[in-house]
Formats: C-alpha cells, structure tokens, sequence
C-alpha cells in the first residue's frame, strides 16, 4: 500500500517545442500503470501567474476545464481524468500564480517567522508541498507531475528546480521523462536529432537528466536515430520511446506498451507489474476503429476563429464526449465545426443546417454571434433536428422558445442586455456585487452540483435514476420568475436543484421534437471513453435516428 512504501514520482518535461501530445503522453504512461494495478494520480504545473486557468482566453489558451471542486484548470486536466476514468482533486493542479499568492500571503501573515523568503527554497518548497500532499490525499503509489510550457523558458525554471530537489532526496524513487519533438524538413527528408540533443542538454543546465525521452516526431523513429541520440545524451537507446503520429490518441497507450515503456519505469523503481494488460482499453479502441456508420453532427460555436487556424481545444471535452457516445453505440462521429457568425443573417446558411444530423451549441461567455446561435437553435426545433445545447446553450435555447413560442420578443439575457424589459436569464444574485466590483476571476457557479430529475423525461430515461451531480461553470440562471410562464406550453425543466430553485436541465417532449434539450452544467466534463455520459449517448442516438431516417 502506498502508506507503507514511499511514493514514486515521475516528472514530465517538455522539450523543443509546446503542442506537441505532452498532456497525452503523460495520461497514456498514467493508464499504463494503473492498468498494471497500481494507485496512480497526475499532477499539472501550469507556468502562468494566472491564479487559475478561469481567465484565460479559449481561443489562446484552450478549454477551461472544471474540477469537482470547482476549481479552474488546464485542459491536460480533462485528459487525465478521460485516461484513468477518475475525478482528480483540486490539489492535483497549480500555478506559478497559485504558488507565489500562497507564498506572499503567508509571509505577510508572518508564516515565514521573519526570514527572508526566496524563490529557491520557499517557492520550490510549497511546491513539493503541494506534490506530496496530493500524493497522501489521493494515496497515490506513483504520481506523474506534468510541468507545462518547454524546457528553456524562466517561467517554468523552478518547477524543475523542485524535480531535482525531490531527485537529490529520494533518488530512488524520482524519475524524469522528457517529450521531445523531431522534426523532419520536408526540403531535407531526414529526421533531425538535433534539437533534442541540444533540450538534453538544456535540461543537464538545470542538474536533471532525463531517464527516459519520449520522441514525438511523424513518423517512427529507426535504430540509428535511437542511438544518435542515446551516444549524445548518456541515456540507454532502449529508454528512447518513439511516439510517431497516429490516428488516435487513446492509441497512445497501447503503443506504449508495445515499445514495452511500463517495462522501463516499473524496473526503475524496482516495482513489479500486479495485472498483466489494458484489456479494457484494448477493446474500446478495438471498437472505435471498427466503427464506420457516419453520423454528422455539427458544433456551432464561437472560439472557432484564431486567425487562419480552427482551435478545437476550446471544446475539447465536448468534442471528445461525442467520440466516446458515438463509438459506444457503433457509430464513426463525422464533426464539424461551424461558426455561430455566419448564421446571424444568413438564411442560406441556415438551411443548409438540414444536412447534419444533430447540432450542439456549446458554453460560451459574450455577445460575439449570440443571434447567430439563437437563429440555429429557432432552426433545430422548427425543423425537428436533434439539438443539444451546453450551459450558454440551454440558456440560449430557452431565450428562443420564449421569444418565437411564448411571443416575447424581447425576452434576453442581462448577461448581452443589461436592461431588457424581459430577463428570462438572469444573474444569481450573490454574484452582483462580485461583478460589481470587477472581481471576475472565480465568481461563478462552479463544480459539482446535485440535481433532481422528473420521471418520464429524457433525462430521467438517459440518466436511468432521479438524482445526478454536474459540473457546472456559469453566472447566469434562468431566472425564477419566467419559470411559470416558461412552463405553459410544452417546455419541461426536467432537471432542479434539490431546492428547486434552479433550472438544470429544459427539454421538449418527444412527441413534439425527437430531441431538443439543454442543461446548465457541463456534462462533457463527465465523459469518459469507458463510460461515455448518457445525455450525449441520447443525443447521438436521436442524431442517428435521423440519419438513418434521411437516408432510407
């Protein structure tokens, strides 16, 4: 047990350039040894000053992605929790910002006893704090650190000043892995070793080696290669893993283990395997590959645009829910990402929503293409395609019924329009003065929230039980004086708070629309490839009964 044997710890360095899978790559060796009977937990170390990752751009940064907790992280964390089918605690995530406040706040509170408070020591000692402290609550027997950004830039410095400390102390039971990228110009055609040789050497400066280097390139590193870099670097040619690009990231594992890496880190620490394979996780990629029905489904969005490139890690975990519900049920997910712009006077556009077989309106904050989503949802319920819509688009989703159902026209949120006459979303009332006072950062409804759930409904179908727990990351509710006049037709909130007060999920009848619902929370961050969430499972399933029906 993990109380009784000291701890292992595996910190993961990035080298030569970021965006290259170092998030993945750390969740693929983490299933690995929790697919080998061990108690594994992951850790990310995010250079920003940020405090959280709350105020971070999507389109710069990527998704936001929420604990149970509540607190706001990194994406990677998403990836963590996907891999190893677990919810992390907040003490699995930091931040230089994180950091440094607990530092200074303490040394004003005189914690420090009068000394002089130094990044070297001070900072790099909340920091293995903090590492270890995750270690006890979780019980970890091997914890994985991901440090973000690459090796070479200051901010990061002393989260790898931190590895080689907790390395001096317990040399045993510390190893260093770097993801390292090898480029191949296509003017030269060779693959370059270069530049990992030069990140080794860089990681040396700072008094860590690397016990094992990841090489990410495009395609499959050969013999000579491994052992250019292991003559350069004083590591084995065997410690050299290569990881050449592949379809699939849940893919990553699995070749992992054929390059026998679980091999390499248990022998390291003098650890033997407990279970043989990823059985499991085998036959769910097994499953994902075979699958070759198509349905189309589209994400109207708006952190699309970033310049000429598409970023799709601003709805990472949405994207990745619809793969888990699709491969479930036997179905390949055709995605496309749209817009919600091109929709705001556009009606050609608009009709040509007919060919997809269900749409999804994601979370977003602001104004930018909000009528544009409002005319997509009017879209997909008038024309019955399945429609699901995600915090912002439930919220939106109820504006419209309000206004092209119930003929309030000018029914909006105070979120866009501060003063319009009817706020059917409003914002919860112990959040005003927060903004008032412009403190944005935490100032939402955040984390895991219970709700009940009405028999009969598509919720309570999908769910299979009369109580749940989201995640949730929003300031704005439907507000509880529209909830009757909402009600009069055919909309259900099929989903409340134990008090009934909030509105967690809304849905039309099926006898008036295949599938046209919306919830407040934010379900994707519950999908996992082993048990994909059962709202997006409904939904795919509708999406597909459509397909199959346009097509027969």
């Amino acid at each position: 047990m993990a109380n009784k044997k000291s701890t292992k710890y595996i910190f993961v360095v990035g080298g030569v350039m970021s965006g290259v899978g170092k998030g993945v790559t750390t969740a693929s060796i983490a299933k690995i040894l929790q697919s080998k009977g061990f108690k594994v937990s992951v850790l990310k170390a995010d250079p920003y000053l940020n405090v959280d990752a709350g105020t971070m751009n999507p389109t710069e940064h990527g998704e936001v992605f929420v604990l149970d907790s509540g607190l706001e992280c990194d994406q990677d964390m998403g990836n963590y929790e996907r891999f190893l089918d677990v919810s992390l605690p907040e003490d699995n995530y930091m931040t230089n910002g994180m950091i440094f406040k607990h530092v200074i706040d303490k040394e004003r509170a005189l914690g420090y006893k009068g000394k002089c408070v130094e990044p070297i020591y001070h900072i790099t000692e909340e920091i293995l704090r903090r590492i270890k402290t995750s270690a006890q609550k979780t019980n970890a027997e091997i914890t994985l650190i991901e440090i973000g950004g690459t090796i070479g830039e200051y901010q990061n410095a002393i989260f790898i000043e931190a590895a080689r400390v907790l390395r001096i102390k317990n040399i045993k039971d510390v190893m260093t892995v770097m993801v390292s990228y090898l480029p191949v110009p296509q003017t030269i055609g060779e693959m370059k070793t270069k530049p990992t040789q030069n990140a080794v050497r860089q990681l040396n400066s700072y008094g860590v080696t690397p016990d094992l280097i990841i090489a990410r390139s495009s395609y499959p590193l050969d013999a000579k290669r491994k052992d250019k870099i292991a003559d350069s670097t004083g590591i084995e040619a065997k410690d050299v893993i290569s990881a050449p690009d592949i379809e699939s990231i849940y893919d990553v594992p699995i070749n992992f283990e054929n390059d026998a890496l679980s091999t390499r880190i248990l022998s390291h620490f003098g650890l033997r395997p407990r279970q043989k394979d990823l059985k499991e996780w085998r036959a769910m990629v097994a499953k994902m590959k075979k699958a070759d029905k198509p349905v189309k489904i589209a994400i109207v969005g708006k952190y699309f645009d970033t310049g000429d490139f598409i970023l799709s890690d601003a709805y990472i975990s949405v994207i990745e829910a619809i793969k888990f519900s699709s491969y479930g049920i036997g179905v390949k997910p055709d995605i496309h990402w749209l817009s919600s712009k091109d929709f705001e006077s556009d009606d050609k556009k608009l009709s040509n929503l007919k060919d997809y077989d269900g749409i999804i309106v994601p979370g977003g904050f602001g104004e930018t293409g909000i009528e544009g989503k409002i005319n997509v949802i009017q879209y997909a319920r008038e024309n019955k395609i399945p429609y699901f819509g995600l915090c912002y688009g439930m919220q939106l989703m109820v504006i419209e019924y309000a206004r092209h159902v119930l003929g309030i026209e000018t029914a909006h949120t105070v979120e866009i329009d501060p003063d319009t006459p009817n706020p059917v979303i409003d914002i919860m009332p112990d959040q005003k003065k927060k903004l008032a006072e412009k403190d944005y950062g935490g100032s939402m409804r955040l984390g895991g929230y219970q709700a009940l759930l009405k028999k009969g409904t598509i919720a309570y179908k999908a769910y299979g039980k009369g109580e749940i727990r989201e995640r949730h990351r929003h300031r704005y509710e439907v507000n509880p004086e529209y909830i009757e006049k909402l009600s009069s037709r055919d909309l259900i909130f099929s989903g409340v708070s134990p008090d009934g007060t909030l509105m967690e999920i809304a849905e039309l009848p099926t006898k008036i629309h295949p599938f046209f619902l919306g919830v407040q929370f934010h379900p994707e961050f519950l999908a996992r490839p082993l048990s994909p969430h059962p709202l997006f499972s409904a939904f795919i399933k509708a999406s597909l009964g459509r397909s199959t029906k346009n097509k027969s």
